[in-house]
């Protein structure tokens, strides 16, 4: 599938901001809603220059994009990176939540210092930017959406990733909260989630690990990232869907293939 192309955006034009926006997930997930009419902020911390780069050619491209950097691990900084981009645009009207790390490590070795990294920057990160935007949405008549990523082996968490589990099995509990808590204050501000299955194939994966992952979904495929940010559009565009955490896994969610399959 082709890069969708950005659409001219105005002062008037709708805001978004994609944490971890600058590559991969992120990067497709910013185009789709450059293409919808949005002006991006695209946060990053370690590939921020990578990120400016990126601003820069939605900008040239007739949409305005900014970059914006923190340390999701600092909650200052996480903060202040928020308020840098109201301050910008004037507004927040969406704001994905996909940055997160994935470390790999066999329980034995796990330390109670990955299981505290992996928190802070999937799990508390994530709640500091939908607490500050969902903030400004609440004072913006017309309220914004969020849309947090998950993954949906929650349910059926596979070895080596304890930390990484722990971390993302908080986001839909994280959620449903604050689609309550902010949906009390401004009916229309809304907070969904995405759960995303097996969408980018990670470097170094084998052909028999593609085929074993091929197998376990009922689509017999990889998805794609275009279709992990139409799932994000969803939720951003329809204003009667709140509080749900949406898998788009292929159907690795409610299948679990037997030996003899």
């Amino acid at each position: 599938m082709s890069t969708p192309r950005p659409a001219q955006t105005n002062a008037s034009s709708p805001v978004a901001l994609v944490t971890g926006g600058g590559r991969r997930v992120g990067l497709g997930i910013a185009q789709a809603l450059a293409a919808r009419g949005y002006r991006l902020a695209l946060h990053a911390s370690g590939s921020i220059d990578s990120a400016r780069k990126t601003a820069a050619e939605f900008t040239a491209a007739g949409c305005e994009s900014i970059a914006a950097s923190a340390d999701l691990r600092d909650v200052t900084a996480t903060k202040a990176m928020v308020e840098q981009v109201a301050a910008h645009f004037g507004r927040i009207d969406a704001l994905v939540n996909n940055a997160a790390i994935w470390e790999s490590k066999p329980l034995d070795h796990v330390t109670p210092e990955d299981v505290r990294k992996h928190f802070e920057i999937n799990t508390l990160g994530t709640f500091v930017c939908a607490q500050q935007a969902g903030r400004l949405m609440c004072a913006q008549a017309d309220g914004g959406a969020i849309v947090n990523i998950g993954d949906w082996a929650i349910e059926r968490p596979y070895p080596d990733h304890a930390a990484y589990f722990i971390a993302k099995g908080s986001i839909p509990t994280l959620t449903r909260t604050l689609a309550v808590e902010l949906g009390l204050r401004n009916p229309r501000v809304r907070v969904n989630a995405v759960l995303p299955g097996p969408i980018l194939i990670p470097e170094g994966t084998t052909t028999e690990e593609r085929r074993r992952v091929i197998d376990a979904t009922l689509v017999k495929r990889w998805g794609t990232v275009e279709e992990l940010a139409d799932a994000v559009w969803l939720l951003l565009s329809n204003s009667f869907i709140t509080g749900v955490c949406l898998p788009v896994d292929g159907g690795r969610s409610v299948y679990g293939p037997t030996e003899s399959e």
